[in-house]
């Protein structure tokens, strides 16, 4: 079985680096004990703005398991949020954000 911290390298784009990156990864230096919440804010908003550099550095800040879970908990609550405000569902509102059709149950 595969281990969760391999899974997340696989699927987190910053997580997936050439072969020859790996020698330089344990070149730098140890993690500094960022606050995940922020890391996850940063990345966020980077991938948003397309900002390659600044999402990389902000990954760099926390595991990818810290980054995942701070991800997840700011998609929760970013859908909640604009669930409220436009009087929907979060899965009515999730789905409409993928571009998927809202199908009746």
């Amino acid at each position: 079985m595969i281990q969760v911290p391999e899974r997340l390298r696989r699927l987190l784009p910053f997580a997936r680096r050439p072969p020859g990156a790996a020698a330089s990864a344990t070149a730098r230096p140890a993690r500094q004990g960022h606050n995940l919440f922020e890391a996850a804010a940063v990345y966020v908003a980077a991938c948003a703005e397309d900002d390659q550099v600044r999402a990389e550095e902000a990954a760099n800040r926390v595991s990818p398991g810290a980054l995942s879970f701070g991800v997840n908990e700011l998609a929760c609550r970013a859908l909640v949020t604009l669930a409220r405000q436009r009087n929907e569902s979060p899965l009515v509102v999730a789905r409409s954000l993928l571009g998927l059709r809202n199908e009746s149950a």
